[in-house]
């Protein structure tokens, strides 16, 4: 390596000593230079020699790199050379241990140097994807072995602790196998038990799931080891439970201390929860307040789950919290986490997988419909007596139903006063479902007289509450609301951004008055919305359906069936030298939304910063606040190629202003949301000549955005935004003087 390091340039002879330190290397003899250091040594200038060799064994593919550059040899590559290390550590490992069985007295200290520095490099996945699957074979019916893996482990440096358990943690199978290479190496080294019960559960969390499982499994298989799992839970749970946690933490990493906890909570039994019950409810009850206060859907999920298997399995007293959450993949994940272990501390075998996996299947197996038992290979054996062969209906046709209707004995209103009488004074329940069924269908039928009592029927379907049980009711009173908007947009935007700030509304009202405005402006902004309202009253989608002109339409039906017969036949026989592609007409008009945009959006954003006696946005109200924000940026998107899209953008930029330090994450999608509608909906020429200011210092805001915020998706739009204001700039510059 010497004679290498001081030949200049390449040469015969620097090609020479490479070629002899590749031979060198591939007869094994690296193995004999770490045996030969793990002998006892008394000569005087042992620790030098020793921290040099460590130097260069570990840093020879760097300087054989610098030295041959284009010439440099396959075997030196990083990715092949540690390779070839971790096969020489093992033999340099299985002499130690046959000197040991012979009584002689061994030092495995440099081997551990060797692997610390080379983990240090990051060079974890190369050397370790080569040990972990020999140890772990070695390591399972020898004691011997275990001992010498134990203090290798034991003499690695501090500073190279961390390195090597991390890539470790990944590498090893399942805890039987970790807790066979460390035994209990958490109790003897500061270091390790920081970075296992610290730094892997609380900062990284980019580990897998299987990682995890690992990592607490090898806590909870031995006796001595079971404190530190039972302390690791409290303070996972003092952390999940931190409003601070919940609002600035990313995602992921409230993902994975969730993920955490229901491992902890599958290894450890009753007696050992029932021991620290009270300062885990405690913990649980401040966790699940401020998960449920969050705005996030995922979080508030997040919240429910751990909170019903906690409560199940430290409050056995009471009944456990129930929660209603949405049944999908990540669900059916995390109670596959929370499934109790067996007896022996865990399910995982040696080389063998996480059992979330296979409960996660089986749990999709289930809700996906299909009924399998665990022993379903053995056929079910029918009494003798069953009568079920001798009354099987199995050879009958059922009958079809698909097309028929529910008989109801109260017919639907014809006209929209009737509607409003209905909904706010009939004891008849029939009645009033046929009602709010039809109308949406008289609103678009009848625009002129939806005019004459637009704000009275908006005001009625806003406080309209559930009498019965009406399948879609929420969705019904929606599209009509919307409906009634479209029709009399100035006024029913009027009444419903003013009642936003009101009192004695629900948070519940005032989202769905931002849902209605969203949706209302959608469809004004469409071209030739009209047509297409009128196409679908005319069509029977709006549920008014006289019975004549049912029976008049089956008629026709069955009359014109034998013409389609006969023009199939037609078009069948027909050859056609050449045929154009159709062509679709695009819808065109006016934006209606163009002269009533203002009376959408103003009002809304007026008032925002006045704190109402039970409605405050800047305070507890983040999810409300939230909505606002991705409704301005809606509205300022819909607005685009409208006379009072500057203004809505310059007003837009001052309230994006105020709030871009908020502290919720949702809110700061919002604001990123709108940024991004302003630079899509003002003419450029507009932003950089009104708005240039503004435009400066929500770039830099966007920057700090983009490199520092925890959320992905808060970077993500912030980048996009970026792009879209290089791409105004790049339009404009050759215009610009």
């Amino acid at each position: 390596m010497e004679a290498i390091e001081s030949t200049a340039g390449p040469s015969f002879c620097l090609m020479k000593m490479a070629q002899l330190l590749a031979n060198f290397l591939s007869q094994n003899r690296m193995a004999a230079i770490m045996e030969e250091q793990c002998r006892p040594q008394k000569k005087p200038g042992f620790p030098l020699l020793q921290q040099t060799l460590l130097n260069k064994v570990v840093g020879l593919p760097d300087h054989l790199g610098n030295r041959l550059q284009q010439d440099n040899l396959t075997l030196f590559f990083p990715q092949n050379y540690f390779r070839l290390l971790g096969e020489e550590v093992v033999r340099a490992l299985q002499v130690i241990v046959d000197a040991l069985r012979g009584g002689l007295d061994c030092s495995v200290s440099f081997v551990s140097q060797v692997l610390g520095k080379i983990c240090i490099q990051g060079r974890q996945k190369e050397i370790l994807d080569v040990l972990v699957p020999q140890l772990t074979a070695l390591t399972q019916g020898s004691c011997l072995w275990q001992r010498v893996c134990w203090r290798l482990m034991e003499q690695i440096p501090d500073r190279a602790m961390e390195a090597v358990l991390t890539g470790l943690v990944v590498a090893a199978p399942g805890p039987e196998v970790l807790s066979r290479l460390l035994g209990n190496l958490v109790l003897k080294s500061k270091k390790a038990q920081f970075v296992m019960t610290r730094k892997l559960l609380f900062l990284q969390y980019q580990h897998t799931t299987s990682t995890l499982q690992s990592l607490l499994g090898y806590l909870a298989m031995d006796s001595q080891r079971r404190p530190l799992l039972i302390q690791a839970l409290k303070e996972l749970l003092e952390t999940w439970g931190s409003s601070s946690a919940v609002r600035h933490a990313p995602l992921a990493q409230q993902h994975y201390l969730s993920a955490a906890i229901l491992v902890c909570l599958a290894h450890l039994g009753e007696p050992e929860l029932r021991d620290s019950q009270d300062e885990l409810l405690g913990s649980m009850m401040a966790g699940v307040k401020c998960h449920l206060d969050s705005s996030l859907p995922t979080v508030r999920r997040l919240g429910m789950i751990v909170a019903e298997v906690l409560s199940s399995r430290i409050h056995r007293e009471g009944p456990p919290l129930r929660f209603q959450y949405e049944d999908d993949k990540l669900s059916r994940e995390l109670l596959a986490l929370a499934t109790p272990c067996t007896a022996g501390g865990s399910t995982l075998e040696a080389g063998g997988s996480s059992p979330a996996p296979a409960a996660t299947e089986i749990l999709e197996k289930t809700v996906d419909g299909e009924v399998e038992s665990a022993n379903s290979s053995v056929p079910q054996v029918r009494p003798q007596d069953s009568d079920s062969d001798l009354d099987s209906d199995d050879e009958f046709i059922p009958y079809d139903m698909s097309g028929d209707k529910e008989l109801r004995s109260s017919k639907a209103p014809l006209y929209v006063r009737d509607c409003i009488e209905v909904l706010t004074s009939s004891e008849d329940m029939e009645r009033w479902e046929a009602a709010l069924r039809a109308l949406e269908g008289l609103v678009c039928k009848s625009p002129e007289a939806t005019q004459e009592v637009s704000v009275e029927l908006a005001k009625v379907l806003l406080h309209l509450e559930e009498r019965t049980c009406v399948s879609g009711f929420e969705g019904l009173r929606q599209r009509a609301l919307v409906a009634v908007t479209v029709m009399d947009p100035a006024r029913v935007a009027e009444y419903l951004t003013s009642q936003f700030y009101a009192l004695n509304y629900s948070l519940r009202q005032r989202m769905d008055i931002l849902d209605v405005l969203t949706l209302a402006a959608q469809e004004l902004s469409r071209p030739g919305h009209l047509k297409r309202h009128a196409q679908q009253v005319s069509s029977g989608s709006g549920g008014l359906c006289l019975p004549a002109q049912a029976a008049c339409q089956h008629d026709h039906t069955a009359g014109s069936g034998w013409r389609a017969v006969v023009e199939e036949r037609i078009r069948s026989k027909t050859r056609r030298f050449s045929k154009g592609f159709p062509r679709r007409e695009l819808a065109n008009g006016p934006n209606e939304f163009n002269s009533v945009a203002g009376y959408f959006f103003f009002p809304l954003i007026q008032h925002f910063d006045r704190p109402l006696v039970t409605f405050d946005l800047l305070g507890d109200d983040q999810l409300v606040l939230g909505r606002l924000t991705h409704t301005l940026g809606a509205l300022m998107y819909l607005a685009v190629n409208t006379t009072v899209a500057v203004s809505m953008g310059k007003a837009l930029l001052e309230f994006v202003w105020a709030l871009r330090f908020h502290v919720d994450i949702y809110v700061r999608r919002g604001l990123l949301s709108a940024v991004s509608s302003i630079l899509l909906s003002v003419p450029a020429e507009r932003l950089l000549g009104d708005l240039s200011e503004e435009l400066l210092e929500a770039r830099s805001w966007l920057a700090d955005v983009a490199e520092k915020d925890v959320d992905q998706d808060c970077r993500e739009q912030a980048v996009r935004a970026l792009l879209l204001l290089e791409r105004l700039k790049d339009r404009l510059l050759p215009i610009s003087p």
